[in-house]
């Protein structure tokens, strides 16, 4: 089946929206607002959440601010997977995010629990169409060892019915939103996705994705959005590598690599998100942000100039491979 290409037309930078539903801290209306505004009036054209952000919130969040935009003119995800069920008592805590909306989470990847996720999210944005819809977390990283079955599970619920729905035109396209390789690789061998979202397996630190998975996908023609560039935030000189506390061998690594960025006048940040705008699976990195400025400097950083010699180096002492692709020397995306 043809895959859709529409999320090449918006430019490679897109919005994580994990950051305003709330993740690690609370965040402002006002600030996630103005954040949001600052997203669009940079150009910033597709926006990812999920009904787990936050139990809700980013989701209201993303609504508010995108339900007076010219509906053509951006491209919307969101995620199944995770049911909201009311809770008066709920403190809105749930794993990273805190001061949520008061709601209690249940893992459900059934095919009528899909459509009616589809439905609730609708209704939290106050839009009447979402334009892709990824099934969230269906790995070991979320289930544990046990994984598979509720895997195999997911593929005969969930994406029947975003397949069904991509057929009646109720949406685009569909996919994965995962944190593991290796679920893409089993939805290549048991449906037909359009698009996956993988966190932080494709990163300056982190290459799992490059050797099988990227190349199946080109084969098969569906796109690649890489959200957690910066890891979690370790490669932006953070303490989180994928969402936990960074350990010593993996604050040494990006130590390694701003050392060598520093030499070279390089934003470790801006080499970051090249490296993974560079590869061509890739049709948009998605770093997440609460704040007006870092969408700004994201903007910035995307665009800035890297000598070709700072990748030849990384190359040269094994810190990314030898075989991925990076940008084209001293040009930057347009």
């Amino acid at each position: 089946m043809a895959h859709p290409t529409f999320l090449r037309s918006l430019g490679p930078l897109g919005f994580g929206g994990a950051p305003l539903g709330n993740m690690f801290r609370t965040v402002s209306e006002a600030q996630a607002e103005e954040t949001l505004h600052t997203a669009w009036e940079s150009g910033i054209r597709y926006f990812d959440t999920a009904p787990v952000y936050g139990t809700g919130l980013s989701e209201h969040r993303f609504g508010h601010a995108l339900r007076m935009r010219p509906r053509g003119e951006f491209v919307l995800s969101t995620k199944v997977g995770r049911m909201l069920l009311p809770n008066p008592s709920s403190d809105g805590n749930f794993g990273p995010f805190v001061s949520g909306l008061p709601f209690d989470v249940e893992y459900d990847y059934s095919y009528d629990a899909a459509k009616r996720s589809i439905d609730d999210s609708l209704q939290r944005l106050g839009l009447s169409s979402i334009d892709i819809v990824y099934i969230h977390d269906i790995a070991e990283d979320a289930h544990g060892t046990g994984w598979r079955p509720l895997f195999d599970g997911a593929m005969k619920g969930a994406a029947r019915a975003l397949a069904e729905l991509k057929h009646e035109g109720v949406i685009k396209a569909w996919g994965l939103g995962v944190n593991t390789v290796e679920s893409c690789e089993r939805a290549l061998e048991q449906a037909d996705p359009d698009v996956f979202l993988l966190a932080g397996r494709y990163s300056l630190l982190n290459t799992p994705a490059l050797d099988t998975l990227f190349p199946a996908c080109l084969s098969r023609g569906v796109d690649v959005v890489i959200g957690g560039p910066y890891n979690s935030g370790l490669i932006a000189g953070g303490k989180t590598y994928n969402y936990r506390d960074a350990e010593t061998e993996e604050v040494a690594a990006r130590d390694r690599l701003a050392a060598i960025a520093t030499r070279h006048g390089v934003d470790l940040r801006a080499a970051a998100l090249q490296f993974c705008e560079a590869h061509p699976v890739v049709a948009s990195v998605i770093p997440g942000t609460s704040t007006p400025a870092r969408v700004a400097e994201n903007v910035a950083l995307l665009n800035m100039t890297i000598p070709g010699a700072f990748w030849t180096e990384l190359k040269a002492t094994g810190l990314i491979p030898a075989h991925a692709p990076v940008p084209d020397p001293d040009t930057a995306s347009a």
